[in-house]
């Protein structure tokens, strides 16, 4: 696993364009699959419901949003980590469907950004205080892998 993106280990050869593009329907998918009533109970405790994983989702889309637009416009920006569990304490009542609706419209938003930036901007560094420098490219990296694992986590729900 790399240092730079915790959630390489979950991409599977597909391009990440591919699996970013693809991750709005499968969220819907999955979540019409889990249901209404079983969306809001944690698999087991301590762990998130689905409605909780597509809320993080939609939180961490909006902080992907924020961080590739500064690794575009701000020469070696320092972006800031966030509290993921501290996040969550909002979840509390937001559906899965109002979740996913905001995943929905920021990924079409960062899915047009990625469409129209130069190849030249996979390049522009950013440093995660975490993490350490790391590029554009791996800002997009990690937002697939991290796909793939939550959406991994909805499948053992939906399967369980």
């Amino acid at each position: 696993m790399s240092a730079l993106n915790p959630y390489d280990k979950f991409l599977d050869g597909r391009p990440v364009q591919e699996i970013l593009a693809d991750t709005p329907s499968t969220l819907a998918g999955l979540i019409e699959t889990i249901g209404l009533a079983k969306s809001t109970r944690p698999p087991a405790p301590g762990k998130w419901s689905a409605a909780e994983i597509i809320s993080h989702m939609a939180d961490c889309e909006l902080v992907f949003a924020f961080r590739l637009r500064q690794t575009l416009a701000e020469d070696n920006h320092t972006i800031q980590p966030f509290d993921q569990e501290k996040w969550a304490l909002q979840y509390t009542g937001t559906s899965a469907a109002e979740a996913l609706d905001l995943f929905k419209s920021v990924r079409a938003w960062n899915l047009r950004l990625l469409t129209k930036v130069a190849p030249e901007a996979a390049v522009r560094r950013v440093t995660h205080p975490e993490r350490g420098s790391m590029t554009f490219q791996t800002i997009v990296e990690t937002m697939a892998g991290h796909d793939l694992n939550h959406i991994g986590q909805l499948e053992r729900i939906a399967n369980g």
